[in-house]
């Protein structure tokens, strides 16, 4: 599905929590640098777009890669766009007043519906590298270094109800399953 107006790639169907192994295990790095790589990450942010997210993991589209996107307020509500590819995370401490870590809820496309509180460092920064090959950061403080860790977790192979006991994590896939209980645990 094609979406008018922001961003220009294909809306794809999001993996779901257990429906897709390439959701649960390290992704792979990418070594090629193509217009392959440009069409995903225009796709992932237009299945992100439609899916209402602020990040998305490649590998949440079933992509077995390393990269992400992200389009998220900061703590300052200033809107972090950007992609990175390869990237690593630096969890950065506090600026001034700021509190090192944060706790509140979070949610995922992966698991539709329900959030749950989990901490995570108030500030954040990936490095990684761009469609071309070339080196880039992306700093965040608040809701989009909840962002950027989010989806470093993804690339890792975990998705954020990986991180909660087995209780919380089996209620809240229950939750987002629905009556049908279409979301395998």
């Amino acid at each position: 599905m094609r979406l008018p107006g922001r961003y220009d790639g294909v809306a794809r169907p999001i993996v779901t929590y257990g429906s897709n192994p390439v959701l649960h295990r390290p992704c792979a790095p990418v070594t090629v640098f193509d217009e392959a790589l440009r069409r995903l990450v225009l796709d992932m942010f237009a299945s992100m777009s439609a899916a209402d997210g602020v990040g998305l993991a490649a590998n949440q589209i079933g992509v077995d890669a390393r990269v992400f996107v992200i389009d998220c307020p900061d703590a300052d509500d200033e809107d972090v766009v950007g992609y990175v590819v390869n990237p690593t995370l630096t969890v950065l401490g506090p600026v001034g007043e700021e509190p090192a870590e944060e706790v509140t809820e979070e949610g995922c496309l992966s698991v539709p519906g329900p959030y749950a509180e989990l901490p995570r460092a108030f500030r954040a920064r990936v490095d990684g590298v761009d469609l071309r090959g070339e080196p880039v950061s992306i700093e965040a403080s608040g809701m989009a270094a909840r962002c950027l860790q989010h989806e470093m977790d993804h690339l890792d192979g975990t998705v954020y109800v990986d991180l909660l006991t087995a209780e919380h994590r089996e209620r809240l896939l229950a939750e987002a399953a629905g009556p049908g209980g279409d979301l395998p645990a």
